[in-house]
């Protein structure tokens, strides 16, 4: 099967949970279990070429030029994780079915439970490190959705969170590390960068790319100092702590570090951080268990301690090591999964996880005693189990590691470690299976049915097969070991035995288990001394750390972002006039190689209306009608400019935007008293003009520098003035660049421009249907209103010039990819014409000949444009791209057919429907109680509104 498909299969089963939810619970288990055996069925078809020790690869090209491909790869390695990923899964999701009450939500449940699976074979299979840091943070995400299952649980909320939040952090620091390795390999295919270890080792970046990896590699597995979250996650159903704390979201972390094995291990940064993380971790998580009275709590502590000690083998860097850590890989996954299911069954049916309400379960849960021991067992290191083996080859490692000059350092905590390993695994066989039956159980514990009991059953029969016939395992676990090692070093050529002889390791491990039963016979006074010493609490840390962030954020925040646009600019313009001065002061600048054009007296009289105008905007801006006017005088002298620079589509552009926006501010301006109030002081007064001054004598200093100097680079004006023609068919370059060359761009303004009208429209409405309407109908002009609502003379003269307008507009679209003109410019122009009725005759009268309401209007305009780009695909063509031709149609002159025309004719329409959806919300809230708004064109006879007679009074 297609790793493609692989990948996809458990993403794309995630739909169908859902849709199943009402066709019961065996339904919904069902298709979720199939999806996952069609995923473990593909993956298996791929066996044979792992065994033979192929690479298996797909690749599919996306954007080639940075490096960014889908590219899967399978080996060894992703082959044994994405075994464990779905072999384990369809246990869980067996397991789940029986587990779950008729309360939760299957469908839910299973759908979050696909996804993350997705995730995390797409990590395994990764061989794009872009596109394994994408399934990398979807496997944070997804492990929310899942720990917080429960919602209606406080500390289910609360393990989500904590959980989101250090693996997200750990993988935004993953993230930087992995850009950092990919620069230095030139390539951000895994492939590739294994197989450049000298080249990134030597690089100076190495130890800044290996740092940020290690840290999201170790708050993903739950290294010291990360390792709080992890505990806080078992408030998740137990089928998602079993699949988390087994096969899935913890060994990622795990997974990337023997991934990344051989090209960032074997230096003594990578050997003395990892290997005494893991160190540090093991020993402390397994303490830490053995005083947890939950008995999920001992379980995910004691994978804290696990992981840790996979975490040191890996650290050593030696063959050895990564070959006794990939073996506990497979033999934790194994005895971890049935654990927590063993817990869950106790839970399920006890109704609780406290060990200390626990106790003689052995003889009213037979069945879930025999598992949960054999699994206890293998996870202390006793003989004839799997976790014998892999904790003895740990041990051995241990003795031949040096850390820190000491070289009895790590086999001392090594063995302290597998001490209280045993001891906690004791400690949960015997205070919750031996002893005597209680008779204070919260429920009567039995042993549940087969759906419950089987899934864990099968993975004690696999933890029995490995401890008895290692060799069984060897082979498999040896292949995996090469894909870790790479060419970096050979398999070692150790068998996988049960008797090694008397090796220290052997002596190390008699001493843990000895140990371990002395600890629990010694249990109850340790207790005490543990509940009686002060010590951190990593959760109360954590809690403690985020809220001073929130607290400092806070602060800053306030302090910056406060709701004064005056203070966002100044700050802004403090930036950039810093940033330029810098620039400036720091730089080089040539001699001036233009001459200064002569000032002619239009160019002069035009610049002193500009300055007088913005003068006269400092100094009168409290009056904001005066402001109004004298913008509009700003936004004619750039018009103006525009023109004498021979731009007539920026002219006409400029032009008919200051006319609609003004009629607009006016609207606006209806609403808001005369006089702008003053509120700030003269010191900030001060302050502002300052910050002003600089920065218009710097945009001066700037301007004048780009205008006396040539171009450092051919401008791209030349590009588009050399292809307009042959490239998008048309003279006018502007219009080409807007509808062709930068179509994409101008896409996106026009549903900026709709999503801004629809906003202005939505505040409309929350006012009219709120406590704010009374206050505007019942408002009262400050000022006497003209008796005169609609001006005969303006209703006649806006009756007179529509059509012409409308054919001045049609024309200016036609025109416009070969003479100043387009599809803006027409939507503006026609704008206007509109915007005329309805000032010269009224809402009402222009809102009842409205035929096609302005929403439908702004949503025609974008589905027009998103079409005609989507047709350039049909030709093989990137989205946008368009196509002209030139035909005859007798007696007509030849002319040309463009679809950028179709293009400006969603950005004509979008403009249309922009500009008048947002009139019609001012128009509306202009209106006001008691006073009429006539349907007739002209209100000259008011008789006309006036009530009809009655017989009596036209007799009279």
């Amino acid at each position: 099967m297609s790793l493609f498909l692989i990948v996809a299969l458990p993403f794309f089963g995630a739909l169908l949970p859902g849709l199943m939810n009402s066709a019961g619970r065996q339904a919904c288990a069902g298709i979720t279990f199939t999806v996952s055996l069609a995923a473990f069925i593909g993956l298996l078809t791929n066996l044979p070429a792992v065994l033979a020790g192929d690479l298996v690869t797909a690749r599919v090209d996306w954007i080639p030029s940075l490096g960014m491909n889908f590219t899967l790869m399978l080996d060894g390695l992703g082959f044994f994780f994405a075994l464990l990923i779905l072999g384990i899964g369809l246990l869980i999701i067996a397991y789940a079915r029986s587990y779950l009450s008729r309360d939760d939500n299957m469908g839910e449940f299973f759908t979050y439970l696909l996804l993350f699976q997705g995730a995390m074979v797409g990590i395994v299979l990764s061989d794009n490190i872009l596109l394994l840091l994408v399934f990398w943070e979807l496997t944070s995400l997804s492990s929310f959705l899942l720990i917080g299952y429960w919602k209606h649980l406080p500390e289910g909320r609360q393990g989500a969170r904590m959980a989101l939040t250090v693996t997200g952090m750990g993988g935004l620091a993953m993230i930087g590390g992995m850009l950092i390795l990919g620069q230095i390999a030139g390539s951000y295919d895994l492939s590739v960068i294994l197989q450049n270890r000298e080249l990134i080792q030597a690089d100076p970046l190495y130890v800044p790319a290996l740092l940020l990896i290690l840290l999201g590699c170790f708050t993903k597995s739950a290294q010291f100092p990360f390792h709080f979250w992890l505990p806080h996650a078992m408030a998740a159903p137990t089928p998602v702590s079993a699949y988390l704390h087994s096969a899935t979201m913890v060994k990622a972390g795990i997974f990337l570090m023997a991934r990344m094995w051989p090209v960032l291990s074997g230096t003594p940064e990578w050997f003395v951080i990892v290997t005494t993380a893991g160190l540090v971790t093991m020993v402390l998580g397994a303490i830490i268990a053995l005083f947890k009275h939950d008995l999920k709590a001992l379980l995910a502590f004691s994978t804290v301690s696990h992981l840790g000690l996979i975490t040191m083998l890996l650290g050593t860097g030696t063959a050895f090591g990564a070959m006794a850590a990939m073996f506990h890989i497979l033999n934790h996954a194994t005895f971890k999964a049935a654990l927590f299911m063993s817990a869950g069954i106790v839970d399920h049916e006890a109704h609780t996880r406290d060990i200390r309400r626990l106790g003689g379960l052995r003889h009213l849960m037979p069945i879930t005693f025999v598992i949960a021991t054999l699994a206890a067992l293998s996870m202390a290191g006793i003989p004839l189990l799997n976790g014998f083996l892999s904790k003895e080859m740990m041990l051995e490692e241990a003795t031949h590691t040096v850390l820190f000059g000491a070289p009895w350092l790590v086999p001392a905590l090594a063995t302290f470690g597998s001490l209280f390993s045993a001891a906690y695994c004791f400690r949960l066989i015997g205070h919750t299976f031996l002893g005597p039956v209680r008779d204070d159980y919260p429920a009567k514990p039995h042993d549940p049915g087969a759906g419950m009991w089987l899934p864990p059953a099968i993975l004690v029969v696999l933890v029995v097969m490995i401890g008895v016939a290692p060799f069984l395992a060897e082979p498999f676990v040896k292949i995996v070991t090469a894909s870790v090692l790479g060419d970096t070093a050979e398999v070692p050529k150790a068998y996988f035995k049960i008797w090694h002889g008397l090796v220290p390791a052997l002596f190390m491990s008699v001493i843990a288990v000895v140990g371990g039963l002395l600890m629990l016979a010694i249990f109850n006074p340790a207790l005490r001394l543990w509940e009686t010493t002060p010590r951190p609490e990593a959760k109360t840390i954590f809690e403690a750390l985020i809220a001073a962030i929130v607290a400092l954020s806070q602060r800053f925040i306030h302090g910056l972002h406060n709701g004064a646009f005056t203070r966002y600019g100044a700050i802004m313009a403090v930036t950039v006039i810093i940033a330029g001065f810098y620039a400036w002061s720091t730089g080089t600048v040539g001699a001036a190689s233009r001459e200064m054009q002569p000032v002619t007296p239009v160019a002069f009289a035009g610049w002193v209306m500009l300055v007088a105008a913005t003068i006269g905007m400092v100094f009168l801006h409290r009056n904001r009608l005066m402001s109004l006017i004298l913008i509009g005088i700003a936004g004619l002298m750039v018009s103006v400019g525009f023109v004498y620079f021979s731009a007539p589509d920026l002219a006409m552009t400029q032009i008919t935007v200051e006319v609609v926006t003004i009629i607009l501010l006016l609207l606006a301006l209806n609403f808001l008293p005369n006089q702008t109030p003053i509120e700030s002081t003269a010191m900030r007064r001060t302050r502002d003009t300052a910050i002003a001054l600089a920065g218009g004598l710097a945009a001066m200093g700037m301007a004048w520098h780009f205008l006396v100097r040539d171009a450092i680079a051919t401008p791209i004006s030349e590009f588009h003035l050399a292809n307009s023609y042959k490239g998008g068919g048309g003279t006018n370059v502007v219009n080409v660049i807007l509808v062709d060359f930068r179509g994409f761009d101008t896409y996106g303004e026009i549903i900026v421009l709709g999503i801004a009208a629809l906003l202005i429209y939505a505040l409309t409405e929350t006012l009219l249907s709120g406590p704010v309407r009374a206050r505007l109908l019942n408002r009262k002009p400050d000022q006497p209103r003209a008796g005169d609502m609609h001006p005969t003379m303006m209703v006649v003269l806006t009756r007179v010039i529509m059509p012409v307008v409308l054919m001045v507009g049609f024309y200016i679209f036609l025109r416009g990819h070969n003479e100043p003109g387009g599809g803006f410019i027409a939507g503006l122009v026609v704008s206007i014409a509109v915007v005329m009725q309805y000032m010269a005759s009224g809402f009402s009268w222009a809102s009842a000949r409205l035929r096609y309401p302005y929403h439908g209007v702004i949503g025609a305009g974008v589905l027009i444009a998103g079409l005609t780009g989507i047709g350039s695909w049909f030709v093989s063509k990137p989205f946008l791209t368009s196509d002209f031709t030139y035909v005859r149609i007798p007696p007509f002159e030849k002319f040309e057919l463009a679809t950028a025309a179709l293009f400006d004719l969603g950005v004509f329409l979008a403009v249309v429907g922009a500009v008048m959806l947002s009139l019609e919300s001012f128009s509306r809230l202009a209106r006001r109680a008691h006073v009429p708004d006539t349907e007739h064109p002209m209100d000259i006879d008011p008789s006309r509104d006036d009530p009809p007679m009655t017989p009596a009074q036209e007799g009279v």
